[in-house]
């Protein structure tokens, strides 16, 4: 496997800053960071980015995720290993990164679920949060970014 270019944060460095202080603005938010985390690496599965995949994967093995929980996130309605929160938060970020495939992109029992568990600083958390990730899947996606090949480097280049 071969990147169809350097990652754009390589070309542009900017790109990794503005996307790292994008990230840091959502934290504050009070959502918990392994449900972030949670969320990052299923929009990153549904959008195909093995970069993120594997990069948040590991962040959550780090975190101390169990690795019944990582395995499962693709399946997460159908496995007992996670909180009506977390369910809430992964079926927003499936909505979310989805956003084409249905009339109504974010159908308001999702965002309604959502609300329960989270307020208004938790929401904007985890819309960030999606947002965030998405790009990032865009940008690996596109130049096909290499799996794994940021770990030759100097530490994450992705995420």
């Amino acid at each position: 496997m071969q990147a169809r270019m350097q990652n754009i944060v390589i070309v542009f460095p900017a790109v990794m800053t503005a996307l790292n202080t994008l990230k840091a603005t959502a934290e504050v938010g009070g959502v918990p960071p392994r449900t972030q985390l949670l969320v990052e690496l299923r929009a990153s599965q549904i959008n195909g980015c093995s970069v993120c995949v594997d990069i948040h994967s590991r962040e959550l093995k780090k975190a101390g995720e169990t690795d019944e929980r990582i395995f499962s996130v693709a399946a997460w309605r159908d496995t007992p290993y996670f909180t009506d929160a977390e369910r809430a938060a992964l079926a927003l970020a499936e909505a979310v990164t989805r956003i084409s495939d249905r009339p109504e992109p974010v159908p308001d029992e999702i965002w309604q679920e959502a609300a329960r568990h989270y307020d208004e600083a938790g929401l904007a958390s985890l819309i960030i949060t999606i947002a965030n990730v998405n790009v990032w899947n865009r940008l690996n996606v596109s130049t096909r970014q290499v799996s794994g090949a940021w770990t030759a480097g100097a530490g994450t280049q992705a995420a």
